[in-house]
C-alpha cells in the first residue's frame, strides 16, 4: 500500500457470537493482515451489533437499537469493512441480516460506497462459501462494493495451530493475497476519484445520478397493486 496517501481504515467484525469462533480466528487474522499491508483496523465484536427483531412499529416507536447505532457509526467512521461469516443452513446467520436491515434504515444509509470483503470459515467442506453468496446480495443492493474474491476455510476445525494461525501455508498465502487485492482496491477508490467513478460504472449505475434503492424509500404501491423497489413496511 502506498504510504503517499491516508491508509485504508477497514472495520473488521466475525458475525458470530459464539464463543471460541472460528469466524472471530480468521478475523483476527484478517485484522493482522490488513495491518501488514499498512492498513489501520477497528476490530469489533458481533456482540456490539446485536439488535431485536427489526419491527417498523419499534423503530416508529423507538427508533434504533444501540447495536444498529453503533455498526452504524462504526460503518461512517472506517472506508471498507471485512466480514467474516458463519454459513446458516446454507445462507447467512440471521442475526446479521438482522442488522443489516436496521442499519439499512439510517439516512444518509452508511453500507453505500463502502468497500467490503467477505470471508467465512466452516468445518464443512465448502467452509461457509454458500452463505457469503447469500450474504453479498442484500450488501450490492445497498450499494456497498462487494470485493469478487472472497476466501472460505473448509474444515476449519483443522485449519489452525494453538495460536491461531493457518496451518496449511497455500491457505495462509491466499488469505494475506486477498487482503492485499481488497486494500489497494479500497486505496484506489479513497485517494483516486477516477478510479471510484470507473468501479460504479463497471457496476452499471451513473456516478452522479441519485440510486433510488439506497437513500430513497420507494412508498408502498397503492392497495391491490404490485410493485417494485425498497418497500418501507418491514
Amino acid at each position: 500500500m502506498s504510504k503517499e496517501h491516508e491508509p485504508v481504515r477497514a472495520l473488521v467484525f466475525s458475525a458470530s457470537l459464539r464463543a471460541g469462533s472460528f469466524n472471530t480466528t480468521l478475523a483476527k487474522l484478517a485484522a493482522g493482515a490488513i495491518e501488514k499491508h499498512g492498513g489501520e483496523v477497528d476490530l469489533a465484536a458481533m456482540s456490539a451489533f446485536d439488535a431485536p427483531s427489526y419491527s417498523q412499529d419499534a423503530h416508529t416507536q423507538s427508533g434504533f437499537p444501540p447495536g444498529a447505532a453503533e455498526l452504524r457509526r462504526r460503518l461512517d467512521a472506517n472506508d471498507a469493512f471485512v466480514m467474516a461469516s458463519p454459513e446458516y443452513n446454507g445462507s447467512m446467520p440471521g442475526l446479521l441480516k438482522n442488522v443489516i436491515d436496521w442499519v439499512s434504515r439510517f439516512r444518509p444509509q452508511p453500507f453505500n460506497g463502502k468497500h467490503a470483503l467477505l470471508l467465512s470459515a466452516s468445518p464443512s467442506m465448502v467452509g461457509g462459501n454458500r452463505g457469503l453468496w447469500a450474504l453479498r446480495v442484500p450488501l450490492e443492493h445497498l450499494g456497498s462494493r462487494v470485493y469478487p474474491d472472497m476466501f472460505s476455510l473448509a474444515q476449519a476445525h483443522q485449519a489452525f495451530d494453538s495460536e491461531g494461525k493457518l496451518l496449511n501455508p497455500q491457505l495462509a498465502g491466499r488469505l494475506d493475497q486477498t487482503i492485499g487485492g481488497f486494500l489497494e482496491l479500497a486505496e484506489a477508490a479513497k485517494n483516486y476519484p477516477c478510479a471510484k467513478t470507473a468501479w460504479i460504472e463497471f457496476l452499471g449505475e451513473q456516478p452522479n445520478s441519485p440510486i433510488d434503492r439506497v437513500d430513497k424509500p420507494v412508498p408502498p404501491p397503492p392497495e391491490g397493486r404490485g410493485g417494485q423497489g425498497v418497500r418501507t413496511d418491514r
